[in-house]
């Protein structure tokens, strides 16, 4: 089987890489990344000899660029989007361009792969905010995001169903919430606490 991964040079991107190199390494990965702030080539250093992995740097975006990514693909695992909220408020259209037109673009040119599965990481915050006293978000739970990134995810997350709805494309989606591990970005929440006691 042939894998894209978009955003593999990410956190949780590079850690699935790993993960999946090892549990099936009969299968081949392309990782497709832009390499902006969130992306950390280093933590695939130990699998770039690999003759199972290839790397493109690349814009999901780029039309051009995932067409060829695209060729050959039986699965892709969506991993690429800017995710930090404060920068989402900075630069929302940077949020809407990579999470909502970048998805866009792959769900095209998956389709016109004939692809066997769309595989779609999303985020827990596009259900809104969680009280203690609240029951716990399910997937019958209403959208509410409510800063640019959660909503640029949430717009990803429709385009994801339309297509299936629309085109019979094959999809899931899964909706992260506070990742931790190796290979994490020290900006971000857990990673801050850490490096600050």
């Amino acid at each position: 089987m042939k894998l894209l991964i978009t955003g593999g040079a990410g956190f949780i991107g590079s850690n699935f890489i790993h993960y999946w190199l090892k549990s099936h390494p009969q299968d081949r990965i392309v990782n497709l990344d832009a390499l902006t702030y969130a992306g950390h080539p280093e933590s695939l250093k130990d699998i770039e000899t690999n003759p199972n992995y290839q790397f493109i740097k690349g814009d999901i975006a780029d039309g051009n660029t995932v067409e060829q990514a695209m060729d050959g693909i039986d699965v892709v695992v969506h991993f690429a989007a800017e995710s930090h909220v404060d920068r989402s408020i900075i630069d929302p259209l940077q949020f809407v361009r990579t999470n909502v037109l970048g998805t866009a673009v792959l769900l095209n040119a998956a389709l016109e792969a004939k692809i066997k599965r769309f595989h779609h990481v999303s985020t827990d915050e596009v259900y809104g905010e969680l009280g203690l006293e609240d029951p716990p978000f399910t997937e019958d739970t209403p959208y509410n995001p409510r800063t640019p990134y959660s909503a640029s995810k949430a717009g990803s997350d429709h385009l994801v169903r339309a297509y299936f709805e629309t085109y019979g494309l094959p999809v899931t989606i899964t909706n992260c919430a506070n990742n931790y591990g190796p290979y994490h970005d020290p900006e971000k929440l857990i990673p801050r606490f850490i490096t600050n006691l």
